[in-house]
Formats: C-alpha cells, structure tokens, sequence
C-alpha cells in the first residue's frame, strides 16, 4: 500500500541518507545509537544530532559518525526542539523515560521531525490520545518501536492460522520469564515506578520489559487497535522492593472471540526466551518473537521450524519519509496495548509477594557486579502453565495469588 508522502523537512530523495536525530542515548539508547550507526553504514540514515542533557563523550559516540570533523559531527544538544530546528532532521529517534514521550514526541514533531518513539507509546491512555491527536493535527508520522511486530514471522503466523494449519484457535498464550537484579530497579529515578512526582510512569513488567509479550499476542490476533479488546482482567504482584509490578498476569477477550492470556515475571528461577503460543484444536504455533523462530506442531506430523527475516523499524520509517511505505506499527495499531497499559495504572497496587515466596540469589555475571536478584520460587512453571492452559496465577492455585481483577470495559 502506498500513501501520500508525509510532509516534514522535506522528502529525503532514495539516494540521501535521512537524517535523524536520537534523544536518550544511554541505556537502551545504546541499542538505537549502534542501530543508527549500522543504517548509516548502509547510507540509509545520518545521525544528524544527539538530545542528551550531558552530551556524549567521543568514545560514548564511537566510530563512524565523523566526531571532531567539522560539518559531519552530530550536533549535541539538551533542547530536543531546536536540535531538530538546527539540523533539519526528518527523523527523531525518542528513548527517553516513558512518562517524558508525550511531551518530546510531539515537540520534534512540532519542527517537522517524524517519529520512532519507543514502547511504551505513553503511560495512560489520555496521554496516548493527546499524543496521537497531536501527531495527526501536525501530519507527523509516528512508529512505535515494537520490534517484534517487524518479523516476517508475524504474516506467516497470521496465513497458517487462516489456512486452517492446526484447526480452530483454541485462545492464545504469551509467556516471559526474565530476571533483573535489584539494580535494575536503581538505574534511574524512575526505574519501577508507578508514578514519579505526580506523574504516571507504569513501569511495571507487562507494560515495559516483557510489553512485546502483549503487544505481538495481540498483532496476531489481529486485535491491536483500542476497540478490539472487550474484556481484560488483571492480578499483579511484585517480589522487589519497589511500587510497579516484576510479576503478572492477564487475560484478555478480544472482539475475535480469541481469549488471550500473558503471564510473565522478572523474578524467574531459570531465565528463558519469550515467546506467544497459538494453540489450535489440531495443533499449536510457537513463536519466540526476539529470535524470530516458529515451530508449528500438527495432529500427525513432525513439528517443523523456520528462522525469519525482520523489517527494523527506524528503516521502515526512513521509506516511509522517503515514499510513504505503510508503517508497521502507527500509534493506532498499539491501541489494544494501550487499553492494557491503561488498566494496569488504574489498578490497585501491586501485591507485595509475602517473604517465603521469593528468595535471594546472586545477580548476572559481570553485569551489576555485586548485586543481588530475587527469585520467585516456582514461577517458572507458572508462567509455563499460564501460557499453555490460558489459565491466571490465581487459577493455577498459586500459594500467593489472589483472584483477579476485571476491568470495566470503557
């Protein structure tokens, strides 16, 4: 599908690398910096500016993006606005604290920059809306950075389903057992927090690190946007000291039909990979969505695997400026993770895990060094179980779960 090519700074030709600029370029901004410096190499974008309020030391910025040369080093700068006024860039790349992504997104858009926001969009729904009314009143193209919905795995999931490949859906199960040592929740003031000097921040396990749980459940589903969730129901809890929740649950029904339930945690005795189950009456489809591996199970004949390619999505956007290629992930296709992101914050608070239920074990090597995490005993088989029986905590009898919470449909 084509659209009319978005305005901006001005349609970048196919044969000029679009210049972007990065707002948060430490923690995970790392990840975007190193993703900025591979598309360049391959002349498809040009760090243009980095928005940090401490700039970048040369050895922070690293090779390849012409530091010291005149007229070639990305312009530093505190001011997301003017950095994008003075460099003309066509792209802003937004990883900065969730609750500050509103305000950012829509102030780069304001000079004429198109958007890679990362997940989550907004803490609360009324900030997704204003952002996106915003975004639409100034014709910026927004992608929200959920890598996984760029699998080509995703389609392929979706026609097998259709094909009939394992029969009826039966529901669909998404499962995340990560681990995080205590440090995590230290790394910045708003590390964990539900709210963070009056402001909404929910940064809880479902909304943020295990999101792409949620989020690829329901891409596959075909129940991404704010209308295609009829029903929700919510129990979390948390291990850590802290206000948000590291392990969770919820179930969701769709306007399909299609019941789909998330348990996840970041309190895993045995870290694994996450990954979205589709359970068929004739069959069942596994996707591990960060390797962009699929094995489909049939009544009858040996399970097969197959490896995928992925679209990035900051290279999506970078055609979508330059020929209004359809983005993969508007704001409007995360509107279902928004619903969800919605009835976390306006649940109760978390439930804090009593003592015996969770334990103390070293942290990760080399990483943290000296840090402790906390492990929640069983919770690897639970989140297992929650996958594979569409089944809450509460109902797979956990020693520590309380029944779960209903939220009103709006």
């Amino acid at each position: 599908m084509r659209t009319t090519h978005p305005p901006g700074h001005g349609a970048a030709e196919a044969s000029t690398p679009v210049p972007v600029v990065l707002a948060g370029a430490r923690g995970h901004g790392r990840w975007h910096l190193e993703n900025i410096r591979r598309l360049a190499g391959e002349g498809l974008v040009r760090l243009a500016g980095v928005c940090e309020l401490r700039p970048l030391t040369a050895e922070e910025l690293g090779d390849g993006f012409g530091f010291g040369e005149p007229g070639v080093e990305p312009v530093q700068s505190g001011d997301l606005g003017a950095l994008v006024a003075r460099t003309g860039a066509q792209i802003a790349v937004i990883c900065t604290p969730i609750h500050t992504h509103a305000d950012l997104a829509l102030t780069a858009a304001a000079q004429g920059a198109h958007l890679l926001l990362e997940k989550p969009p907004t803490p609360s729904y009324a900030e997704f809306t204003r952002l996106s009314e915003g975004l639409a009143d100034l014709e910026a193209a927004c992608q929200i950075g959920f890598q996984s919905l760029g699998s080509h795995a995703l389609p392929a999931i979706r026609k097998l389903i259709a094909d009939g490949a394992i029969g009826a859906v039966r529901g669909i199960g998404a499962a995340g057992a990560w681990s995080r040592d205590e440090a995590y929740y230290t790394r910045a003031p708003w590390a964990g927090h539900r709210t963070l000097d009056g402001r909404d921040v929910i940064d809880g396990v479902l909304t943020n690190p295990l999101a792409h749980a949620v989020a690829t459940a329901l891409r596959i589903d075909g129940a991404d946007r704010a209308e295609d969730i009829t029903a929700l129901e919510l129990e979390l809890y948390r291990a850590n000291d802290i206000e948000a929740d590291d392990t969770s649950c919820l179930r969701i029904r769709t306007c399909w039909g299609t019941t789909i339930t998330a348990a996840v945690t970041l309190c895993a005795e045995e870290p694994g990979e996450p990954y979205v189950v589709v359970h068929g009456d004739r069959g069942r489809i596994t996707f591990w969505y960060k390797q962009d591996r699929v094995r489909v199970e049939r009544t009858g004949a040996p399970p097969e695997t197959t490896h995928y390619a992925r679209t990035d999505l900051l290279e999506d956007l970078a055609a979508h400026v330059r020929d209004g290629t359809e983005l993969l992930v508007p704001p409007d296709r995360t509107g279902a993770f928004m619903r969800v992101v919605e009835a976390v914050r306006t649940a109760p608070a978390p439930v804090p895990l009593p003592p015996d239920a969770w334990r103390t074990e070293p942290g990760a090597a080399g990483v943290s060094a000296g840090a402790k995490r906390r492990v929640v005993t069983g919770i690897d088989q639970l989140v297992t179980a929650g996958a594979e029986r569409l089944a809450l905590y509460s109902e797979l009898r956990a020693p520590w779960a309380a029944p779960p919470a209903e939220v009103p449909h709006p």
